[in-house]
């Protein structure tokens, strides 16, 4: 081979040399903070976050080769959500997952820069995550679960049920912005239908049953339920209770329901993390959450138990019958 056409082919290759280093580097490995209001040992929680694992992956992201996912449970105790948010914001990760309004509100408070996507909240507006659904413009956007006009659909719901009861207590945690405004629709459409709404502050489990028990040492009342990671995390006590003191109840989730509640109505508390999982891909890709619209939730749930109706002396009407999703015998 002559010199020239050596100099030649040597020039050549070594042209190619970048593009093959490039191609053989590991791709950037984005860090996601999924942070929950739930316990470790949560069904539901496990659930949420498997379901979020699993549509990242549909949408091409594979853990230990693309992303990493650093999951911390808060359940309802807001010092640990404060811990884990701290920790989590120190990871400085792409993008922290929230659920529930009390470990959001947390993670706001330590982050103004970092991307988040909030699920399974209530209110965002009202609560200070946002000031416009529709171009939130800060760094937090997401799916919530629940308006709060739902709560007045909750007493109309539960009046078709038990139509006796003239006193029902609302089992909430007053200070979350989402339950003041729960509260209110729920007291706005009691009056027509001869229904007296009773708030009752909870934050632990001893006050759900000391809250409770005194209620029912009136006759003709029952219970609604707002939703949050006390409750949630509280579920098998308020369960307890109502069956204790033969209290008809409603619920904001169906798992409620299948677990021995008279009645349910609300959304699928999976799917805002699927959801979720797509505008973490979103940003991860380059878009801000501040152009990311909020998500409302569009369609509800009703599941009905008749079992626990029957052990209640209820006789649900066909008109509730007719509208629900679910029946459990």
């Amino acid at each position: 081979m002559r010199r020239r056409d050596f100099l030649t082919l040597l020039g050549g290759l070594a042209a190619t040399w970048p593009l093959a280093a490039r191609a053989q580097q590991p791709e950037r490995l984005r860090r996601v903070g999924l942070l929950l209001g739930y316990s470790e040992g949560d069904a539901e929680g496990q659930a949420s976050a498997a379901a979020f694992r699993q549509k990242l992956q549909e949408l091409g992201w594979t853990e230990d080769r693309n992303i990493r996912i650093d999951t911390r449970w808060a359940s309802s105790d807001p010092n640990k959500a404060r811990t884990f948010a701290k920790e989590l914001v120190g990871m400085t990760p792409d993008v922290i997952v929230s659920s529930s309004n009390l470990v959001t509100e947390i993670v706001q408070q330590e982050t103004r820069t970092i991307p988040v996507v909030f699920v399974f909240v209530g209110d965002p507006v009202g609560s200070g995550f946002v000031t416009n659904v529709a171009h939130p413009g800060g760094n937090l956007t997401g799916f919530p679960v629940f308006e709060t006009a739902i709560a007045g659909k909750w007493v109309e719901i539960f009046h078709e049920v038990a139509p006796y009861v003239g006193r029902v207590a609302f089992i909430m945690v007053p200070e979350t912005p989402a339950h003041v405004g729960f509260l209110r629709a729920a007291e706005a459409a009691a009056p027509p239908l001869g229904i007296k709404v009773i708030a009752l502050a909870v934050h632990t489990a001893a006050e759900v049953e000391r809250a409770v028990s005194e209620f029912a040492a009136e006759p003709n009342g029952g219970l609604i339920v707002a939703p949050h990671a006390v409750t949630v995390e509280h579920r098998n006590v308020i369960l307890g209770l109502a069956t204790k003191y033969r209290l008809p109840a409603l619920y904001p989730l169906r798992n409620y329901a299948t677990s021995g509640g008279l009645i349910s109505y609300g959304t699928n508390p999976i799917d805002p993390f699927r959801q979720g999982a797509s505008y973490v891909d979103r940003i991860l890709k380059g878009e801000k959450p501040g152009d990311l619209p909020v998500q409302l939730p569009t369609k509800y749930e009703l599941v009905v138990n008749l079992k626990t109706a029957k052990a209640l002396g209820l006789t649900v009407p066909p008109s509730i019958l007719t509208r629900a999703d679910e029946v459990i015998e």
